[in-house]
């Protein structure tokens, strides 16, 4: 019997792909305790992702701020900013290890498990990032192991994307699958609110000059409290519905990811390059914008992160406002007329910060923050979309972290390289322009290929493998 995917054509529920019905993983199977553990799903997904994604922006703010200071001081200070954005890229680039090794055994032996293993790694990281000494007292050491627990992190992160918009879209009750999908996205914004307010709030008790020595660390140390909160909320839920009954279906296969990619290189690529942008724009806006206003343009530090964080509200309060929007309307107009927004507004950010003008720098931050989320919102819902069930795991976890890699994880360091090499911020503009440009092409060839009135992908058949979890 052959192992790739196939495609049941007249499935009585055959959904209307971008229109928010069921779309993938089979008909929808109601979660013990419907509605109720749903909703205890989905935020229980949200709490564990804010906590990862605070640890993960906490590193974006001290290496923007702090860190070029404390594990690189021989430098100067734009090689020293270089070096930090390099070391918070070396998450990213661990991301799609930890996609790959979460997303197989998700995929083998269940969502929950995997998603209390990455929140572990992630809380372990950062905790002993505040405990690590710096260049002045271990010297060359100091940043190898800032760079080794960023691995650590960047692993951990790499488990967590895929897997708990998984949990949370598979608890979903009919008809609400991208707003349940959503909750997890919700995280993003949610961790880095989370992050500068403690980031602040620490500085501001303790003075500029303590914090950059040494009360930087105690946001890190908080993490193992946090994580802990999070971990007692994350083992309260359930297995998910369609992976519970791939088990009891033994439709289990032994290599989830090779079985993923015969969806095929067209339609791949296609939804990776439609997600790349948004990852790059946001964190061009969260993390670059930080070093950049307050090195080059003078901004306030303290402006700046309360501008950036107002903005994450923002965009962590408009999201459940896109995915119900996305599952009444369709997500697909959406999704392209929100990617033309975000790619108007990148013409704009810099040429507005760049005045030195604060009403029209709040203007340009708070923007950002009401346009990222409209395409955000809904980009883990289109993911997840493409896979059947017992091999989404693994199949979203390659796109979600490629994209990071490309376009989040390099974009601070692309940036300061161009603002060094033309000295003004001219090439960033550009560089996020034709970003974004290449992203909207994408999505916009990737929902010319699949038909508005898809199949469904049925689960990769291997009986012969059920019995094999390793």
């Amino acid at each position: 019997m052959s192992h790739g995917v196939r495609i049941h054509r007249n499935h009585p529920r055959s959904p209307i792909r971008g229109t928010g019905h069921p779309v993938n993983n089979a008909p929808h199977t109601a979660s013990p305790g419907g509605a109720r553990a749903a909703g205890r799903t989905a935020l229980a997904t949200l709490a564990g992702t804010t906590l990862e994604w605070y640890d993960f922006f906490l590193y974006g703010t001290a290496a923007a701020l702090i860190f070029n200071e404390q594990f690189f001081p021989s430098l100067s200070p734009t090689a020293g900013t270089l070096a930090a954005f390099s070391t918070f890229a070396v998450g990213f680039i661990a991301r799609p290890l930890g996609g790959l090794v979460f997303g197989h055994y998700g995929d083998r032996i269940g969502r929950k498990a995997t998603l209390v293993v990455s929140l572990l790694l992630m809380g372990i990281g950062s905790t002993l990032i505040g405990a690590i000494p710096t260049y002045d007292t271990i010297g060359f050491w100091a940043p190898v192991l800032l760079v080794a627990l960023r691995v650590v992190q960047g692993i951990g992160l790499g488990g967590e994307g895929a897997g708990a918009t998984l949990m949370s879209m598979e608890h979903a009750p009919p008809g609400k699958k991208n707003l349940y999908a959503g909750f997890p996205q919700m995280g993003t914004p949610g961790g880095l609110v989370m992050a500068n307010v403690v980031f602040l709030a620490t500085n501001a008790l303790m003075g500029d000059g303590a914090f950059t020595s040494w009360g930087w660390r105690i946001p890190f140390l908080l993490s193992f409290v946090l994580v802990a909160v999070g971990l007692v909320i994350r083992l309260r839920v359930t297995e998910s519905p369609s992976f519970s009954k791939v088990l009891a279906t033994e439709d289990v296969v032994k290599f989830p990811l090779r079985e993923s990619l015969r969806v095929g290189f067209p339609r791949l690529s296609l939804t990776l390059l439609a997600v790349v942008a948004n990852s790059a724009v946001a964190y061009v806006f969260m993390v670059f914008t930080l070093s950049y206003g307050t090195q080059h343009l003078g901004y306030d530090k303290q402006f700046l992160i309360v501008c950036v964080t107002v903005a994450a509200a923002l965009w962590f309060l408009t999201i459940p406002v896109w995915t119900t929007i996305a599952d009444r309307y369709g997500r697909r107009t959406m999704f392209v007329w929100g990617s033309v927004a975000v790619l108007a507004w990148c013409v704009a950010f810099f040429p507005m910060l760049d005045t030195g003008d604060s009403v029209l720098a709040v203007v340009a931050l708070l923007g950002m923050g009401l346009i990222i989320p409209v395409t955000h919102s809904v980009q883990g819902s289109i993911i997840v979309d493409t896979f059947p069930v017992n091999v989404s795991y693994s199949g979203t976890s390659v796109i979600l972290q490629s994209g990071a890699i490309l376009g989040g994880g390099l974009a601070p360091m692309i940036s300061t390289a161009l603002l060094d090499a033309g000295g003004s911020s001219t090439g960033v503009t550009w560089y996020l322009a034709g970003i974004c440009t290449v992203s909207l092409a994408g999505a916009v060839a990737l929902f010319r290929l699949v038909p508005e009135r898809a199949p469904v992908p049925e689960p990769v058949p291997a009986p012969s493998l059920a019995g094999d979890r390793t």
